[in-house]
């Protein structure tokens, strides 16, 4: 048998078969449904999965403001940012954040599960994410994901 023949194949950025994604968010769970939109942005649900390759589809989230959150985390789960001045720390729950903006929230969630590196930030760059029902990429002809349970 030819030993070339099982060369395993590595996607770089020309080579990868990138598409249009849409998540309707509407009564899901906001780190369940985080959890599959990181891995639709990295790529991890295809085949052809490079680490090294940003391969992952773009991806539309529509309905982020009527995403839930378990228990009593809207009130009691707190998030905390530096200013970068003495005394600049800032705590904020999830219910403030959704007050300002119900994207953030999800945007946060997401962020936080790809990778701390330019990588990552390449392929943060490839979600985006609406409160409502509209959004304006039907140009790119997205397709409709629906999520596990």
């Amino acid at each position: 048998m030819d030993h070339l023949s099982y060369k395993t194949l590595s996607v770089n950025k020309a080579a990868a078969n990138k598409g249009w994604v849409v998540i309707d968010a509407g009564d899901s769970t906001l780190g369940r449904v985080a959890s599959q939109i990181a891995m639709i942005l990295r790529g991890k649900n295809k085949p052809s999965f490079t680490p090294n390759a940003d391969c992952g589809d773009s991806v539309i989230v529509i309905n982020s403001d009527k995403v839930r959150m378990t228990g009593k985390k809207w009130d009691k789960k707190t998030f905390v940012t530096h200013t970068g001045y003495p005394g600049g720390q800032r705590t904020f729950t999830p219910r403030e954040l959704k007050a300002k903006s119900s994207t953030l929230l999800v945007e946060r969630a997401v962020k936080g599960m790809l990778p701390r590196t330019r990588l990552g930030r390449e392929q943060f760059r490839n979600l985006f994410v609406y409160a409502g029902a509209e959004h304006p990429h039907e140009a790119q002809q997205p397709v409709t994901v629906k999520l596990t349970k």
